[in-house]
């Protein structure tokens, strides 16, 4: 059972090391990142797609993305391939559930952002009974019988069925909303994790009903405020255009971003190597579009690491940083 454990926990490990060691060796680039996105079925099939990312900051990288995108099909996604159904045998003697994966396809192209350069490569595929259905209720997790390892830079993504609902999610993920559930790295999870557990979630007509006779009941005693002050339409009342968001980032000089790139490390040294977005922001009295500017440069050249926590950025020293 241990063997059967590491095998699992590693698959993701080695899979990451395909698509990121032919490209990253023969140019020499070391900061990269990968997402690994499971979109569940309510059949119990998930989907998998896993895109690999990697700046392309010479000719040098660009040629040797390029020389690894002619193979990706012929030599790369054949390993690939061979080694998700080797994990997938590896989980179905685990959990006592018949597993299979198919339906493989590899992408490689190039990618001009105003970030900069990246070479982008993308496999999907389908593992069947990855999931447990049980009448209302879904679960996934168990086929991790090994647990799972995040390296730095890597990201899962848990995209629920149409029609249903988190029930529970352990380890509690990084961040959550009405349809996915995602957890960053550098972490690992223990045997059976991440634990999550769905349910379909019905339509009661009692409500609708009920919230339908409220909207009606309402829209008819607007209609009869307004004959009886003898307001004018607003439909006929001009709106004012919605105001700009004011995080956009904004350009700034050299010299200004070197100095509040010093102010912002020293910040974050004094609230313990990390600090809200826009704690960092009030703490350093500048305005968001500066900081969101300052960030992403920082973000870019891998000084610091943004988590997404809720509907706010957690900002992190990286560990050589602090």
């Amino acid at each position: 059972m241990k063997t059967t454990g590491r095998r699992c926990c590693f698959v993701l490990i080695v899979l990451a090391v395909c698509l990121a060691v032919p490209a990253v060796c023969a140019a020499g680039i070391q900061d990269y990142s990968t997402t690994y996105t499971i979109k569940l079925q309510d059949s119990g099939t998930a989907l998998w797609n896993v895109e690999y990312r990697t700046p392309l900051s010479t000719d040098s990288d660009t040629a040797a993305f390029e020389q690894y995108a002619a193979t990706l099909d012929s030599v790369y996604l054949p390993q690939i391939e061979n080694l998700m159904q080797s994990s997938a045998e590896q989980a179905a003697s685990a959990t006592s559930r018949q597993m299979s994966v198919g339906n493989f396809s590899g992408n490689a192209v190039v990618q001009t952002t105003p970030t900069g350069k990246f070479g982008v490569i993308a496999i999907s595929f389908s593992w069947t009974n990855f999931s447990v259905p049980s009448g209302t209720t879904l679960t996934t997790g168990d086929a991790f019988a090994g647990g799972l390892y995040l390296s730095k830079d890597t990201a899962l993504v848990i995209r629920y069925p149409k029609g249903y609902t988190l029930v529970s999610a352990e380890p509690s993920p990084d961040q959550e909303d009405s349809a996915s559930l995602a957890w960053y790295g550098l972490r690992s999870f223990d045997t059976g994790k991440p634990l999550v557990v769905l349910e379909k979630s019905g339509i009661p007509l009692l409500p609708i009903v009920v919230a339908g006779i409220i909207i009606i009941a309402a829209a008819a005693g607007l209609v009869f405020y307004r004959r009886k002050k003898q307001e004018p339409d607003p439909a006929a009342v001009t709106a004012e255009p919605p105001e700009e968001p004011d995080d956009l980032p904004t350009p700034i000089s050299d010299a200004d971003r070197l100095g509040l790139e010093e102010k912002i490390l020293r910040q974050l040294k004094a609230s313990g190597g990390e600090q809200f977005q826009s704690e960092l922001g009030r703490a350093l009295g500048i305005p968001k579009s500066t900081l969101s500017s300052a960030l992403n440069d920082l973000h870019q050249r891998g000084i610091i690491v943004k988590v997404k926590k809720g509907r706010e950025n957690l900002i992190r020293l990286d560990e050589k940083y602090r």
